[in-house]
């Protein structure tokens, strides 16, 4: 019996995606996205997040094939054996982050992240942050452009390139990485159980205005952002075999 029996296609607006997708619809059946039990995207990494988080209420097994740039979560692309290939392909399971938010005009906000949850500061003041974990303050003070928090399947997009760690996909960690830290100079960040719940309080937040950003979606003005994952969203990455996240994530740790 076939693992799946309805497929979508979902592109990226570029023309390399909309012909990838045009083709590949003239040669297999399918269906409306909502009716589907796999999704086919057809673009970059982005764009992975973008479906992502589209069915995020009702998951569905994304198989991506890189139209884009990066592709670090997508397949090599190719017209070819597809029914095949989504038969053999492998399942990387991974939680979203929770993030919830209160502004300085009092008003309440929630959003999830695939990637990371960061705060950033709005103007050319550094941002004045309290951080506690599980109900315990574990840093009174940090003075940085921000500080952020991601998944280990994020862990090697905006973590990485502020200088956090990679982190393995059955790691069962989260990280906790300063942005250009000021004070303390020295402070590289953290690695906390996945199960923490972590508490950014801004300090100061009506003369040093902080965002909040869960992957694409950003709020202003804020004063209190409380994040953990969201263990009751399981999303499923569909990877051709040799090819899954973990493998993806150790090449990285290797250059």
């Amino acid at each position: 019996m076939p693992r799946f029996h309805k497929i979508a296609f979902v592109a990226s607006p570029t023309g390399h995606a909309r012909e990838a997708a045009a083709a590949l619809m003239r040669r297999y059946d399918h269906v409306p996205p909502e009716e589907a039990d796999v999704v086919v995207a057809l673009g970059g990494d982005g764009l992975m997040l973008q479906v992502l988080h589209r069915f995020m209420d009702n998951p569905k097994p994304i198989y991506g094939m890189n139209r884009g740039t990066v592709g670090f979560l997508m397949n090599e692309f190719r017209d070819d054996d597809l029914l095949e290939h989504l038969e053999a392909a492998q399942r990387s399971v991974i939680h979203p982050l929770v993030m919830d938010v209160l502004d300085t005009e009092g008003r309440s906000h929630r959003a999830r992240a695939i990637n990371e949850v960061y705060l950033l500061r709005q103007t050319h003041q550094t941002a004045k942050l309290k951080i506690a974990v599980d109900g315990n303050v574990r840093l009174d003070l940090l003075i940085a452009d921000g500080v952020l928090v991601a998944t280990a399947a994020g862990s090697t997009a905006y973590n990485l390139s502020v200088g956090g760690p990679i982190l393995p996909l059955d790691a069962k960690l989260l990280a906790l990485t300063p942005i250009s830290a000021f004070r303390p100079r020295r402070w590289r960040g953290a690695l906390l159980p996945d199960y923490a719940r972590i508490r950014i309080d801004v300090l100061d937040a009506p003369h040093r205005p902080v965002a909040a950003v869960a992957d694409h979606t950003e709020f202003r003005r804020v004063c209190t952002v409380e994040t953990s994952l969201d263990r009751a969203t399981e999303l499923v990455l569909l990877h051709d075999p040799g090819h899954s996240l973990d493998e993806r994530i150790l090449r990285e740790q290797f250059g």
